[in-house]
């Protein structure tokens, strides 16, 4: 079964949460991740707005909790904390 890593962003260091973007898009598309959504319009509906939200898909929850665990995303993500207040999942899909 598939996955999707949802992401939803608050910046608050437009120059930090820059080089984390540079390093995340990379290492995202090593795992295999392909984005679907990247910070495009949205209607929040319900709970806590956050301007930017991003959608990426994987092959299946494994793939994408161990792109997150990968010394490429970590990297990254040690550009984003201090940058930005998220949420992030990985939810599995029917397909």
């Amino acid at each position: 079964m598939g996955a999707l890593w949802i992401s939803h962003v608050t910046v608050t260091d437009p120059e930090a949460y820059g080089k984390y973007a540079a390093l995340a898009g990379p290492a995202i598309a090593k795992h295999g991740g392909e984005f679907i959504a990247r910070g495009g319009r949205f209607v929040q509906l319900e709970g806590k707005e956050r301007p930017r939200n991003v959608v990426a898909r994987f092959a299946s929850v494994e793939q994408a909790v161990a792109c997150y665990n990968s010394p490429e995303y970590q990297e990254a993500l040690s550009h984003a904390r201090g940058a930005s207040e998220r949420e992030l999942m990985v939810v599995e899909t029917n397909d």
